[in-house]
């Protein structure tokens, strides 16, 4: 059952989140900056202990911590009710309702002190800013007008980027970013522009309408976007309150509860398995009956209104859940990670130096000779992970660019029974006029362009699947090759020091290096920014790349191969038939013979055009895996070999004050120490 949440407790929930990821940030920051120090102080004492990869790491994650939000894409087809619901959400009246947003702008709703709309530009024009009445006169257009341009392919406003709007509300403050996608239309090209950002937002709210349940375009959308990919998505089922005004007795409770019956069954039949996560049925936590415009009249009333009856409490209990015990436990947990492993590399560094202060430059030379062998062990356990990562790039990519050859010449075995559900109404009369054949042939190319889509996105989620068996097995292979490299570095602090490092029980969860814990996917940098219509990657960005195989090798380049097919030989074969010949059956059933027959053509052309371009994306992939890991191995051993040089560099030039230095390194370690601690606090005070 879903608890129910006010907005005033969502807003709290929110603010108790963002309290956190500040001391978070603040106590990495401070980690940061202490390391920094240190490393100049070292330059005039032992040396610096070679920290600048933790310096980086905790750097970028305080950063992070600090500028996060909870990113929501809202996405629904025209006449959802998503303005009345994202009014109602934020609890003022802000997005025009009256309106249909038919744009092909991507709007991105942030805080922001003063009430302004910023439009960026991708063609080198400064960003414009606007009141909200000039945005909406001209950056709105009509339906009618958006739906010629879909069919000539072509955007509203090709120039722009994406809309920012600012606005001073408490749940924008507290760190929530609503992404308004542009309307889903069953047309290709306004679908494809949520390939670059679906995949990258914390949550999707996915918007439909309790009297249009589960249009073709939306289950189009679910298959080929949304489902076996993994993302977080709440289902929310606008106007629920229009299922007793439709009624012809809206009075009559029990008409209202059959009514209301066969609606949840229809619902639950088409949603039930986009709610499967990991064989848990999440169909209660997931699917919400929403009366926004309810809501929103009693929010511009009251801000803190009680929602009971509109399905709010009960989505705002779902969605905070989510946010604050889900996605925000994952950030501080990887923040947390972040700082234990900063404290070990002081904790390790320092109790090699320690031993290694009262040597004489002789005997500390010999004993860095000493290592030689176990640094040329490090090495080549780089090498041999380096070499197994571009074994698997080299056959994952073959694999997956033999794949969609085969699926491609595998299409015409099952083109007669999928084009079925595709092909427009066919009216032979109609068709033999001059002017309305080419309708038809207009409609046919639409039809047909929604079947290849279909079946290059029903390909891209198998591709996906191997991709991620890959990653999956590369994450254990990197556990495996990290417990060898620490074994290594432990027998070089034996041989160094002549005892093995202590290590904190609260300095890590384990100890296995930074360069492994990156290359398992324990911790990821990136940072996610608006670039154009699309958000940046964050981490490894290889589903993003997956997802993009689609438009690759969609609309841009198997569609354009097949389209000889449409208007020629296929209506030419139709006008071959002759009237007497033409049932309605009959003439379904020859055009998608003619078709098939056309397509057969096409389909090696088309497999063997593609396959380099995927073959090429998916190096890709693995090549920026395997630079970052290859990058951070070899950062690690340069670090520790220049730790060792830097002390023996500083014992050549002057006499070392052992005591001082002791006192300077046990002082570091117990500032690093007492804002882990803070890090700690922080992680725990969200999960109570």
């Amino acid at each position: 059952m879903n608890a129910k949440v006010a907005p005033k407790n969502f807003i709290d929930d929110l603010e108790r989140v963002a309290q956190a990821r500040l001391q978070g940030a603040q106590s990495l920051g401070a980690i940061a900056e202490t390391l920094k120090q240190a490393e100049l102080d070292g330059e005039k004492q032992s040396g610096k202990l070679e920290l600048q990869r933790d310096i980086e790491d905790i750097t970028k994650a305080s950063q992070a911590l600090r500028n996060g939000v909870f990113r929501l894409l809202v996405l629904g087809d025209m006449k959802r009710g998503k303005s009345t619901f994202l009014n109602a959400l934020i609890g003022e009246n802000l997005l025009p309702s009256d309106v249909n947003p038919c744009t092909a702008i991507l709007t991105i709703l942030r805080y922001g002190a003063e009430k302004k709309v910023t439009v960026h530009f991708n063609n080198g024009v400064s960003p414009e800013n606007l009141d909200f009445k000039a945005f909406k006169q001209r950056y709105t257009i009509d339906p009618s007008e958006a739906k010629e341009l879909e069919q000539q392919k072509k955007l509203a406003f090709p120039e722009v980027s994406h809309a920012v709007v600012e606005y001073p509300l408490p749940l924008l403050e507290k760190g929530v970013e609503i992404i308004d996608s542009p309307g889903l239309n069953d047309t290709e090209a306004r679908n494809e522009l949520s390939l670059g950002y679906v995949n990258n937002c914390h949550a999707i709210l996915f918007v439909m309408r309790a009297s249009q349940p589960c249009t073709l375009g939306e289950r189009r959308y679910l298959e080929n976007y949304i489902k076996s990919r993994g993302l977080t998505v709440f289902f929310l089922i606008n106007a629920w309150d229009q299922v007793k005004e439709s009624l012809i007795d809206p009075d009559d409770t029990e008409e209202l509860a059959e009514a209301e019956a066969r609606l949840r069954r229809v619902f639950r039949a088409n949603l039930a398995e986009y709610c499967q996560i990991d064989g848990y049925d999440l169909y209660d936590e997931r699917v919400f009956e929403l009366s926004s415009i309810q809501a929103l009249r009693r929010r511009l009333k009251n801000p803190d209104a009680a929602l009971d009856g509109t399905g709010f409490a009960e989505f705002m209990g779902a969605i905070s859940t989510f946010l604050t015990k889900e996605r925000a436990v994952s950030e501080l947990r990887q923040a947390r990670t972040l700082a234990r492993q900063a404290h070990l590399h002081v904790h390790e560094a320092i109790e090699r130096r320690i031993p290694l202060l009262e040597q004489d430059v002789a005997e500390l030379k010999r004993r860095i000779d000493s290592v030689e062998p176990e640094f040329a062990k490090l090495t080549d356990i780089s090498s041999q992970f380096q070499h197994e990562i571009r074994t698997v790039k080299q056959s994952k990519a073959r694999e997956i660019a033999d794949s969609f050859r085969t699926y491609v010449l595998n299409v015409e075995n099952t083109f007669e029974s999928d084009f079925v559900r595709y092909q427009p109404e066919l009216k032979f009369m109609d068709f033999l006029d001059r002017n309305k054949r080419e309708a038809f042939e207009t409609a046919l190319k639409q039809a047909f362009e929604k079947y290849i889509h279909d079946k290059l996105a029903a390909w891209s989620i198998t591709a996906e699947q191997q991709m991620n068996a890959a990653f999956v097995q590369l994450s254990q292979s990197a556990a495996q090759y990290g417990a060898s490299y620490t074994k290594v570095t432990d027998k070089i602090t034996e041989k160094l020091t002549g005892q093995k490092v202590r290590i904190s029980s609260t300095a890590t969860e384990d100890n296995s290096p930074s360069w492994a814990k990156w290359a398992m996917g324990l911790i990821s940098l990136a940072s996610g920014n608006v670039a154009g219509v699309a958000l940046a990657g964050v981490g490894m960005d290889w589903k993003n790349i997956m997802l993009n195989l689609v438009a690759v090798i969609g609309i841009g380049g198997a569609i354009a191969a097949f389209s000889g097919i449409i208007l020629g030989p296929v209506s030419l074969a139709l006008l071959a038939l002759g009237i007497g010949a033409l049932q309605a059956d009959s003439a379904r059933q020859q055009l998608v013979k003619a078709t098939k027959k056309e397509l057969v053509k096409y389909l090696p052309q088309v497999a063997q055009e593609q396959w380099q371009p995927i073959y090429n994306a998916v190096q890709e992939c693995f090549e920026t895996y395997e630079q970052e890991v290859t990058v951070r191995i070899d950062d690690d051993i340069k670090a520790r070999k220049s730790e060792l040089e830097n002390l023996s560099q500083q014992k050549a030039s002057r006499e070392i004050d052992r005591a001082s230095e002791l006192a300077r390194l046990r002082t570091l370690e117990t500032n690093v120490s007492n804002e882990v601690k803070s890090v700690e606090s922080a992680y725990q005070h969200l999960l109570t």
